[in-house]
């Protein structure tokens, strides 16, 4: 089944629903304006604007709808694809270990193949692929219908643990993070038949730092680079994460009352040095990962307004 999408604006999606008038299907779905079966194709009109097409000849469907052939593409998403995704699976990912404000988010989530439908329906993707305002609406549906389980290590925490001269470095603590999340899920007495975990280390060196752990459990794991675009579980865990983290950030932007940004690029620098002229280092240490090379940058910024 192929799949394709296509951007239409508000006049686009009026006209394209007066096309299908006639055709429509129900949908329960708060973020789809319409569906309609045409032609052996479902199409799944969305609030945002984005229409989905999926059957044999979707190309020749939108041709026939007057829709741009500039503006669709044949979506071979991996999600479509399976990975014994007819078996209950956790997976499980993290968002925030590459930013140098906020916590690290780990979540493991539990999907079965009667979820599959509905996942795909209101559009579960690798959280990369989707805009911050899609996760903040997506993640509390995932929350309410899918079972979970979310850790938050904040960056005081963080710091306490990871460094020089600390328990951890900034694998091992992800080791323990996502090892956590899977053991706590499991003891709520959920049973999959597999465990994927998205691979940020080699399965050798995790098992190593996993030696360090108190929580253990028998399950095997599977390693797989990428598996947020490959696996709905760890999709889902992906997308509850980067919703978690976003929450994070945002509350302490509001404490410090500076807009801490994502990732840890220039203007990671700029705002860290901010913090440092008007609160001192105590402001990293609550709330930015200290040995991030952001810190010495933001001190050489800071000397250089003195």
């Amino acid at each position: 089944m192929n799949t394709s999408v296509i951007t239409c604006s508000p006049k686009e999606l009026k006209r394209l629903r007066q096309q299908l008038e006639g055709y429509l299907i129900a949908n329960a779905s708060p973020y789809v304006a319409f569906a309609a079966k045409y032609q052996a194709a479902t199409i799944t009109a969305y609030t945002s604007g984005k229409v989905v097409i999926q059957g044999k000849t979707t190309a020749q469907i939108a041709a026939d709808l007057g829709l741009s052939a500039k503006t669709t593409r044949t979506a071979s998403s991996s999600l479509a694809r399976t990975f014994d995704q007819a078996c209950p699976l956790i997976g499980s990912d993290e968002v925030g270990n590459g930013s140098y404000f906020g916590g690290i988010a780990v979540v493991a989530s539990y999907v079965t193949p009667t979820d599959q439908a509905w996942l795909k329906e209101i559009g579960v993707d690798d959280s990369k692929n989707l805009n911050d305002q899609r996760i903040q609406q997506l993640a509390p549906l995932l929350e309410a219908r899918i079972p979970h389980q979310a850790l938050l290590l904040s960056p005081k925490k963080y710091n306490q643990l990871v460094g020089k001269d600390k328990p951890y470095n900034a694998v091992s603590i992800k080791v323990a993070l996502h090892n956590q999340a899977i053991y706590l899920l499991l003891n709520k007495g959920y049973t999959p038949q597999k465990i994927v975990i998205d691979a940020f280390t080699s399965q050798k060196n995790y098992e190593k730092h996993l030696r360090g752990e108190k929580n253990h459990f028998p399950n095997a794991l599977t390693f797989m680079e990428k598996a947020e675009s490959q696996v709905l579980a760890v999709a889902v865990s992906s997308i509850i994460a980067r919703n978690l983290f976003l929450a994070n950030l945002k509350q302490l932007s509001e404490e410090l009352g500076y807009q801490l940004p994502s990732g840890a690029g220039k203007a990671s620098d700029q705002v860290a040095a901010d913090l440092l002229r008007a609160y001192g280092m105590e402001a990293l240490t609550y709330s930015a990962k200290q040995h991030f090379a952001n810190t010495r940058k933001a001190q050489q910024l800071s000397k250089s307004f003195d």
